[in-house]
């Protein structure tokens, strides 16, 4: 019934449009002509550059992210409340908004051996980040996890699950112009890496181990590629000096300062320990193919150096350990 009162309706709206249209053709032919005054001209408007009511509002300014070092960027620590404490990874930006990548299990609220991510306890989206910048703290919200993602979406692949462990930390819109793109001592990112690392690559990261008094101080690191893991999903590092709790998230580059991967965790091996680092390209896919933030793109930073000026080369030494088999 509703149907067709609707259909009626629009039916008696249209008739009614040409009955009115009719009446007013008769009328034109039987009215008399009258002589018409010339039309006066209309007066001069000025054009202005207000928006006039019920036009579109602008669209936001797009995130404008320093290429260089600066306040918030690459290496800095991150506290998730009700989590844990970790180190930022790279600088992305989606539209007008800037985030810093860290690893997802840094909103991680079980133990530490709690790793699978479509089953391990996170903290919610929208949680409190402190982010310890230099000079300046600033307090970001948890605005995408892989954990999150994966447990809404009842993900079951075990790689996906295991080594996919990426999160935003997005910073508030007034702090964006603190953010700096900058890997300290390398520079880059310089894009992402799509390609396979072949095993014994030079790769270079960031170590962030505790200091006097629990004070954190960012240093280079180098290391050489032992493999890929999960599928593909992660790559498996040697470095002289084993990672510690707290650098989680930390970026990893490739040898012509390429964004690889995020540190997600640390491994043993029967021959050496490894670190391990999530793909960032297949991470920012599958946060593209779900409801990751649309336009998701990583910050370019300044020009790549293998050697950085003022660092012993032998703080960039690196190990020769067996390739791990294809995982």
């Amino acid at each position: 019934m509703a149907l067709r009162a609707g259909i009626g309706a629009r039916r008696a709206v249209s008739a009614l449009a040409v009955g009115l249209a009719g009446s007013a053709a008769l009328t034109a032919l039987a009215a008399p002509a009258v002589p018409r005054e010339p039309a006066a001209e209309a007066p001069a408007v000025a054009a202005t550059a207000r928006a006039l009511p019920g036009a579109a509002p602008a669209a936001p300014a797009p995130s404008v992210v320093a290429t260089g070092p600066a306040a918030f960027g690459p290496g800095v620590v991150t506290e998730t409340a009700g989590a844990g404490l970790c180190t930022a990874g790279f600088v992305l930006t989606a539209g007008d908004r800037t985030f810093l990548a860290q690893a997802a299990h840094c909103g991680g609220t079980g133990g530490e051996t709690e790793t699978d991510g479509c089953t391990s306890a996170a903290v919610p989206l929208n949680t409190p980040v402190t982010v310890r910048g230099t000079g300046r703290t600033v307090t970001g919200t948890l605005a995408w996890s892989s954990w999150n993602t994966m447990q809404a979406r009842d993900e079951t692949d075990p790689d996906t699950c295991a080594y996919n462990d990426l999160a935003l930390v997005e910073i508030p819109r007034a702090e964006a112009a603190a953010v700096g793109a900058a890997v300290p001592f390398f520079g880059g990112p310089s894009g992402i890496r799509t390609d396979p690392l072949p095993a014994g690559s030079t790769v270079f990261g960031l170590a962030n181990p505790p200091g006097p008094g629990g004070v954190r101080a960012v240093g280079p690191r180098a290391g050489a590629v032992a493999g890929e893991v999960g599928g593909g999903w992660g790559h498996a590092v040697y470095t002289m000096e084993p990672g510690v709790a707290g650098e989680s998230g930390s970026p990893l580059l490739d040898a012509d300062g390429r964004a690889v991967g995020v540190l997600s965790s640390l491994s043993s091996t029967d021959d050496r320990p490894s670190t391990e680092y999530t793909d960032l390209g297949r991470a920012l896919e599958y946060a593209a193919r779900t409801d990751g933030p649309p336009g998701l793109t990583p910050a370019q930073g300044p020009a790549f150096t293998a050697t950085p000026p003022g660092v012993d080369p032998r703080t960039l030494a690196t190990p020769a350990g067996p390739a791990l088999a294809a995982g």
